[in-house]
């Protein structure tokens, strides 16, 4: 009997090795769904380069006359905090004016506040029995729409967590993150070699089909025993405990779904590792080389600027490995600490901690904060900008075949404060890529004041695929503006 895939001295990893923790397979966040078919209904559906979907998110907001550039329309010389960015301005659309309008329950400080709302935008958020609740964030909307067409529907990873928890699941469940560089550079590629996909060739149809599994494959008998089980687990349950198994099964039942489309995931990248496409993947060269060398790096994150830098930079570098490989389509960095210490970073006065510098380089009317606080904000941000100029330029120089894995992605720069002082109005957001050409760079476009930025965050959906107009307030705010949309962006 001919076999449907490729042996397993020709892929990049044994089906059974993957599988032997099937028992486990529905609880890693890596493994939530795998690649989409490629033949579908009988047709063949050509693949082409991917639009991905990045947030670069880091704390303590910005110095907003130092982001915003003064002028409209095309991009000028770039304001101090972006000007790492200059020979990359064609790519960038500089957005301001966007504000956050959702309301806390009483239960939670302002930092959470802000956090809760950055990517949910939704219309009230607080705590539930302790926990953070708030309504789906956008990164989690993405993978809904765009996540089954690559190995992993979603990576998130950094810093964020506690106070600053940014992500929630479609029932407003807070989600967590992976903060330890080595520990996300394995989730994603142990076992896998580093190929980066010939789009060209999937364009023109060269992609394997898959086949249908065999009812006696090692995996499937997995499936069927997780279920016999759960079975006969549930006849002998109260009502309580049966709604708990069931939500169980609920990712039990999917998970053949998944074995048939990591064995299509398998078959194509096999392919690829014959014909690979023309960019060169490489893992970070500051990748933790143990787990007591990542353990360091991420405690020493707040203490010391060129650790932090380090991290930074190999965060930075694996979302951009990530894009390349198509190992997912949806990633989010969570970045920066609001407890970190910055010396040498900041050159003026003589206090080096962000978060008293936000305190005191903010206030209701910028000629209250304290100047010199103020000028130390401003550096701290400009310090975060190299990093995010790197993923930028890394992108625009990964070829895809004709285009660059910039242009093919929409990356977002933000923070989930508009400033340190907890602000919520006229919040840093920066555009860059070219969303498969659908994104037209080089501009600074100004909205009406408290444009709710769930209308962003719409026009970003509707670029992966999504024509639902509606995300978050951006329908409901009080400060509801232009139906929801920004006109002129797209």
């Amino acid at each position: 009997m001919k076999t449907p895939f490729p042996s397993t001295s020709e892929v990049p990893v044994s089906r059974r090795s993957f599988l032997r923790g099937a028992g486990v397979l529905a609880a890693l966040p890596f493994l939530e769904t795998v690649a989409p078919s490629v033949v579908r209904a009988g047709s063949r559906v050509p693949l082409k380069p991917p639009v991905r979907f990045g947030i670069y998110t880091v704390t303590g907001g910005t110095v907003s006359e130092s982001w915003v550039p003064q002028e409209l329309g095309n991009l000028g010389k770039l304001p101090s905090i972006l000007r790492t960015l200059e020979p990359h301005k064609e790519d960038l659309v500089i957005l301001s004016n966007l504000s956050q309008s959702g309301q806390g329950d009483g239960r939670i400080n302002a930092h959470e506040h802000c956090a809760y709302v950055h990517l949910s935008c939704a219309d009230t958020v607080g705590k539930l029995n302790g926990k953070p609740m708030a309504s789906q964030s956008v990164d989690e909307r993405a993978a809904e729409i765009v996540g089954a067409q690559s190995l992993i529907p979603a990576v998130r990873m950094g810093y964020s967590g506690g106070e600053t928890s940014f992500f929630f699941d479609r029932q407003g469940r807070s989600l967590g993150v992976e903060r330890n560089p080595r520990m996300a550079f394995e989730r994603m590629f142990k076992g896998r070699q580093l190929v980066a996909p010939n789009w060209s060739r999937r364009l023109a149809g060269g992609s394997p089909e898959a086949q249908p599994l065999g009812s006696k494959a090692y995996d499937a008998q997995v499936v069927d025993l997780l279920l016999d089980d759960a079975r006969r687990l549930q006849k002998q349950l109260g009502r309580s405990d049966q709604g708990k198994l069931n939500e169980y099964l609920e990712s039990v039942f999917s998970i053949e779904q998944r074995v048939r489309r990591l064995h299509e995931r398998i078959a194509i990248e096999a392919v690829d590792l014959k014909d690979p496409g023309p960019s060169n993947p490489h893992a970070p060269s500051n990748l933790p080389t143990d787990n007591a060398a990542q353990d360091q790096m991420v405690r020493a994150v707040s203490r010391n600027p060129a650790i932090h830098g380090d991290y930074l930079r190999v965060m930075t570098d694996l979302m951009v490995l990530a894009f390349q490989t198509d190992t997912t389509r949806v990633c989010s960095l969570g970045l920066g600490t609001d407890e970190a210490l910055f010396p040498g970073v900041v050159t003026v006065g003589y206090e080096h901690h962000a978060h008293t510098l936000e305190h005191h380089g903010n206030a209701a009317r910028v000629e209250d904060a304290d100047p010199v606080a103020r000028e130390g904000c401003r550096q701290i941000h400009a310090w975060y900008s190299q990093f995010f100029t790197d993923a930028v330029a890394k992108m625009r120089a990964i070829d895809e075949g004709g285009s660059s894995l910039l242009d093919n992605t929409v990356l977002l720069y933000t923070s989930y404060m508009a400033d340190g002082g907890h602000g919520t109005k006229n919040y840093p957001a920066l555009l860059a890529g070219g969303a498969g050409g659908k994104l037209k760079g080089g501009r600074h476009i100004a909205y009406q004041k408290e444009t709710p930025f769930a209308n962003l965050y719409v026009e970003v959906l509707d670029l992966l695929g999504d024509r639902s107009g509606e995300f978050g307030n951006s329908k409901t705010s009080k400060k509801a503006a232009y139906e929801g949309r920004l006109p002129g962006l797209v």
